[in-house]
Formats: structure tokens, sequence, C-alpha cells
């Protein structure tokens, strides 16, 4: 028998999904092929948790020279709307894959409906005219059996007319559903009398009013993957116990050797964070939040305007893995990932987010010099730009102390520091305003220290970055920081969300300043402002205005370790 390995052609270990996929292709299962398929219902926006199902279901057709197609989930018309639609295309492009073809459940509407009726001919459907309250009640626990319907008996050409009738409109929501006829007794829950089909009047965003009934998701999905042609259908592993149905239904419905084969794996769970669209559903809708892209969610569009990078995403996929068993994961891993990422590509610029204005009193009026700034120290390729340097310049507040402690070693009285690719200057003071605040600092720069001169390699403990007066820009600043205060927000099943929300999870500075190359910055460029963090413009920046949205700081200061 053939060894099959647990490695790639380049070294890297396969996950248990890959290790499955190339045995069965290696056996000649289905023909060798590979198709899989990416099935969101288009109820909300995708978060973090559905690019890891992405980049499996995408990554594993690419890797063995599969398909994978996009499918809708279109079962429940009261939920879903076009715009979820189109934002689900936008975000698998966002993160770089491609789809071969989109599908709808809808599209197999009539198919799932025409195999229905052929259940109900084959006597393993049957109409139910009992509640949903006591249907469920009759299903009894998993160490009792349930109970029989009074309808289960009820003759197929009875159901069959009744079916109809339902999808004709004649009959309520709740009134009836069509029920699948397999075994109250079963161990498996999902055996006892499954609901196939229910009962919902409402437009659909595809097929208007034609239909009348709706199949749930059990029946809909494993039919759907049929028709198209799947082979491997990944899912969480809250469907691990659904799949002895989804094959049971397979069964039923196939003509010939081909079938698709379900496979489970651990969905992801994020420390600080909500996966539940339900959930960020009630953030939106409540205004706690400034929308379905607002940075502080864990949406793909909110993760995107707050500067996280596609390929940050892919990699943090890729490090966390696909297993058989949940965990939850330390976002401090996913804020590491982002920033290791920023910190190879992201340009380097001035800013000042608390200003205070330094003034180089032996530094001529009125001259301007050009200082050379590296765009980024970790690509020697991205080459350099101009900033301007001047007698009056902005320096962050935090850059000067009056009385410092004895590690202190920014602007204080008779200190020297270095202005970041400039000179070398010594502080003379500082001017108050009559509350006591600091207006001014006063400094003398060495006009022999410029950076690349000979004597500028005289040493001195610190470095502080600025902008000129006369030439930065005002910016808004937007700093996010995480939304919640607990580590599983899921877990508060007691509280209401406004009682677990971070109250400084957004800070809005207004009063900053960038240096005057970001004027040519487009929405959703990444920078990293030197000394604070990375940061990338937000689409807000419109008519001149410059609003900035923090992605994360330059180091994690809140985790001890982080496990790369």
């Amino acid at each position: 028998m053939k060894e099959y390995v647990t490695r790639d052609e380049t070294g890297k270990s396969l996950n248990f999904i890959e290790q499955i996929v190339r045995k069965e292709v290696a056996e000649g299962k289905n023909g060798g092929r590979v198709q899989t398929r990416f099935p969101p219902e288009p109820n909300g926006y995708l978060h973090i948790g559905h690019a890891k199902a992405i980049c499996l279901d995408f990554g594993i057709a690419e890797k063995y020279g599969g398909t994978c197609n996009l499918r809708y989930d279109d079962t429940n018309p009261t939920r879903e709307d076009t715009e979820y639609v189109d934002a689900i295309q936008e975000d698998i492009r966002w993160l770089g894959f491609r789809w071969e073809k989109i599908h709808y459940a809808s599209d197999y509407f009539r198919q799932l409906f025409d195999f229905a009726l052929s259940l109900i001919r084959r006597g393993h459907a049957y109409v139910d005219e009992q509640t949903s309250e006591q249907i469920a009640e009759q299903k009894g626990t998993p160490t009792q059996p349930g109970k029989d319907s009074p309808y289960r008996n009820r003759p197929p050409e009875e159901s069959l007319d009744l079916f109809l009738r339902m999808n004709n409109g004649e009959f309520e929501e709740g009134r009836m559903t069509l029920r699948a006829k397999i075994d109250m007794a079963s161990p498996n829950m999902h055996f006892r009398d499954p609901i196939i089909y229910r009962i919902i009047k409402w437009p659909h965003h595809r097929t208007g009013t034609h239909w009348k009934v709706y199949p749930m998701y059990d029946f809909a999905h494993g039919q759907s993957d049929y028709f198209e042609g799947v082979t491997h259908s990944l899912c969480t592993l809250e469907f691990e116990v659904h799949r002895p149905l989804y094959d049971y239904f397979i069964h039923l419905l196939k003509d010939g050797d081909y079938r698709p084969y379900q496979t489970e794996f651990n969905r992801l769970n994020l420390t600080y964070t909500l996966m539940s669209k339900r959930k960020l559903l009630q953030l939106v809708d409540k205004k706690l939040v400034g929308g379905w892209d607002d940075p502080r969610m864990p949406t793909l569009c909110g993760l995107r305007r707050c500067g996280y990078t596609p390929s940050s995403i892919r990699k943090f996929i890729d490090r966390i893995g696909y297993t058989k068993y949940d965990g939850t994961v330390d976002i401090a891993l996913l804020e590491h990932t982002v920033r290791e990422d920023l910190n190879a590509t992201a340009r380097r610029v001035a800013a000042v987010l608390h200003p205070v204005k330094l003034i180089l009193t032996n530094y001529p009026e009125g001259k301007v010099e050009r200082m050379e700034s590296v765009n980024n120290p970790e690509d020697p390729s991205a080459g350099t730009h101009e900033i301007a340097f001047s007698r009056e310049l902005y320096i962050e507040r935090d850059d000067f102390m009056e009385e410092a402690p004895k590690k202190y070693f920014r602007l204080t009285p008779g200190q020297e520091v270095r202005l970041r690719c400039a000179y070398i200057v010594k502080c003379t003071g500082c001017r108050k305003n009559a509350a006591g605040e600091v207006e001014e600092v006063y400094a003398e720069y060495d006009p022999q220290t410029k950076s690349g001169m000979p004597e500028s390699n005289r040493k001195v403990r610190g470095t502080i970055h600025w902008v000129s007066t006369a030439h930065a820009l005002p910016a808004e600043v937007r700093l996010y920081d995480r939304l919640f205060l607990v580590e599983n927000p899921s877990e508060e099943k007691d509280r209401e969300l406004e009682e677990i929300l971070n109250p400084d999870s957004l800070q809005t500075l207004t009063n900053c300043f960038v240096e005057a190359d970001l004027a040519q910055a487009k929405p959703y460029d990444h920078f990293q402002f030197q000394r604070i963090g990375y940061f990338n413009l937000d689409p807000d920046s419109v008519g001149g205005r410059l609003v900035f949205n923090r992605t994360v700081s330059l180091k994690d200061t809140r985790s001890k370790k982080v496990n790369a």
C-alpha cells in the first residue's frame, strides 16, 4: 500500500484535511477531482472567522489543481440582502482569492423541491401539522427516544397534496412543515424526523414570491454540493453531528459513483472578540459601533478599514492552522502578525499626535532645509523621501519634561537629543501659559551634527521625531483599541453588550500634524508613524481632510508572550 506523506514538496507540514485530500486524489476517489465551495449565508458581513474557511476552501482547490465556487446559502429570505451578496464578493477578492463560478442555493430550489416530492412518494417524508413547540417536545432527549408525530403515517398522496398547497400559499407560516421520516428512536437527535421544509411568505432577493416553502440548511446544503459536483465539503466542527444526516440524504439522492464528502475543522475563536453575526448585527443596530466596517469590528471590511492587510490575515490563518478540536486564539497573535507584516512593508513617516512647539532659537529665521528620510529600513529598495526642516517644529508633548527623572533621555533643560534625520539639539527651557501648561520649548541646534556629516556620529541618548510647523498638515487620528473589556465576550450570557464594551476603544485626536508628503496618500495606504504605531488613511479623508486609523501600536505592551 502506498505511503502518504505528511509534508508537501516544500517541506511544510500538511494539515489533516490536506492529508485527506492528497490521499483521496492519489486513490482516484471521485475521479481524482478536487472541487470545493465557500457557502456563506448573505445575511451579514464576513468576519475573520469566515476568512479561515475562505483560506481553506480556496487554498485547497488552488494547491491541488481543483476549483472552488462561491455559493450563497440563500434559503432564508427574511434575513438576506443583495448588500451582503456584494460585500462578500468584495471581501473574498480583497483576501486575494478568485472563485470558479458563483452559485446560489436558490439555483437548486426546483431540484430540491422535486427531491422533496420524491421523498414523499417513496415514504421518506410527510407533512406535519404540529407546532414547533409540539415537535420539539416529541423529539425526546439523547437518552430517551422520541414519540411519533400523529401525522407520521399519513398517506403519501395526502402529504403530496398538502406540500403542493403549502407552496401555493394556502397555509400561514408555522401551520405546516415537511419532515423527513427517518427514526424517532435514533441516538442521533438529527435523525428524529428533522424538518426539511417550512413555509416562509417573504420575497426572496432572487426568486421573488415564486416560492412559499424553503428548504432547511441540512436539506439544502448536501444536495447543493451534489448538484454542483463538490468533492470536498469542508465545514466547521459544529456540523460534525450533522454529517450522518448529510450522508443519509446524499445516499437517497445520488445516482452513480460520485458523491461529495464532508470533513469538519475547528472554527476560529479569538479573545476579546465576538464571532456571532447576530450579535455583531446588534452592535450595528444599537449604534454601539459606526457600522459593519467600524475598525473595531472583526468583520473583514472592519479589519481592512483598520489597516489590516490581506497578507497579514492569510499569514495569521496559516499560523493557527486547522485541527479537530476547538480552542481560543489570543488576539495578540493576530496583532503580532499584522505588526510583523507592516514592519516589512509600511512606509515610515513623521506624525505628532499631541503637539507642542519646539523653537530652535539659533536656527536662521526663514531658512528651510530638506532632510532625507528613509521610507523603510527593512526594505532598501523602498528608497527615501524629503521632509522639510525649519526653525519652528512640532514635537510630541511627552518628549519634553521640565523636571525629568534620571533615566529620561528626551528633551529637558540642559540635555541633548537628536532630531531624527536632522540635528542634535540642546534644550534651554520653555514657556508656559497662565494655567502652567507648556506652550513652547526652546533649544539650540548644533549645525555640525546634521545627519550624514562627520560630527553627526556624536552619540546622544535620545532621538525624537518632529514635523515643521510651516509645512505640516493638520490631521485627525483615531486610536482604536479592543472593543470588549472581557476576554471571552461570547460567554457573557447574562450581560448586555453595553456592559462589556471598552469605553476607551476609540479615542479621537483632532489636533494632530503629519508631514506634508502625506497629502498624496490614498485611502487604505499604510504607514508607520515613527515611534508611535502603524496607521492607515481612512476613507473619510475627503476634501483635503486627513483621517488616520491606528492599526496596532509598535509593540505589544499587554501580552507577556506571543507564540509566533
